[in-house]
């Protein structure tokens, strides 16, 4: 993810403006620029919008969905169910589950 300190200056430094000139097109003082250029910066959106714009930058921004590791479509599947449905599938998944470890167990020779 790209820090607002590093995307100022790196859209400064591309524009081939020095900090007092990018201060100047803002109509602020030198300093402010230099606050905004360091690391752990954290000025608003409109603020890095404003300084990216001086440069000759658009901020875009771009939003997609993250990768869960849940699959909605059995999810969708399940919430189809009523909710004593759903305590009999599990109690049905449980006793699957619980014969899979003791076949386990047996053929571990835990269990005589």
């Amino acid at each position: 993810m790209l820090q607002a300190a590093t995307a100022i200056r790196d859209a400064r430094r591309a524009a081939g403006l020095s900090q007092a000139s990018l201060a100047s097109r803002l109509g602020v003082p030198q300093s402010v620029v230099a606050r905004l250029e360091r690391p752990g910066s954290n000025p608003t959106w409109e603020t890095v919008s404003q300084a990216l714009d001086a440069c000759g930058r658009e901020l875009w921004v771009r939003a997609r969905p993250t990768k869960g590791s849940i699959d909605p479509t059995l999810v969708a599947r399940q919430l189809r169910f009523t909710p004593g449905q759903r305590i009999v599938g599990h109690d049905h998944a449980y006793a699957d589950v619980r014969e899979f470890a003791l076949a386990a167990a047996r053929s571990r020779g835990e269990l005589v």
